[in-house]
């Protein structure tokens, strides 16, 4: 019983999730994306628009491809896509960079099953690879070297397990 309670309860925050999802949601010509905050501004303070885990598109993706609607899954992660992976500047980590950015793509594969977004993913993850071949040693796992390796083993196994957040 008490169970059921449980899981009814989590049912109920993940429609209420997916709703504020849904209301936050910025859509224009087929591509989403969300602020940093709920009722915030799509710009950050710095003026620029976040397209990274920690702020907008990839992030909701992957944290949320469980219960967010399918049409805003899609949506995201084309943004993603169609945004290509972030320069040296930003790096390759998982955190703000392309091996974050990827996971969405990744995500998307594994929620629609859809091939191609399996194979988007690896063109991030041989991206990343080759950001990590250019620049100095990271050791973080958010913005180094180890998250980039995750990542990269995750497209080739076809697991879209985001480390540390998928499985606590």
């Amino acid at each position: 019983m008490l169970l059921q309670v449980e899981h009814e309860r989590n049912d109920a925050l993940r429609r209420e999730a997916a709703a504020i999802l849904a209301r936050e949601a910025i859509v224009e010509s087929g591509l989403a994306t969300w602020p940093l905050r709920v009722g915030g501004p799509l710009q950050a303070r710095d003026g620029e628009v976040k397209l990274q885990w920690c702020g907008g598109a990839p992030g909701i993706v992957v944290s949320a491809c469980d219960y967010l609607d399918e049409e805003l899954l899609l949506a995201g992660a084309e943004l993603v896509w169609r945004a290509g992976p972030h320069g040296d500047g930003k790096g390759a980590g998982i955190c703000h960079g392309t091996s974050g950015n990827g996971f969405a793509l990744l995500k998307a594969f594994a929620c629609t099953g859809d091939e191609r977004w399996l194979e988007r993913a690896r063109r991030f993850a041989v991206h990343a690879l080759g950001q990590v071949d250019r620049m100095p040693p990271r050791y973080s796992l958010w913005t180094g070297d180890v998250g980039t390796a995750l990542y990269a083993a995750a497209c080739l196994d076809a697991d879209a397990h985001y480390p540390a957040l998928d499985g606590l």
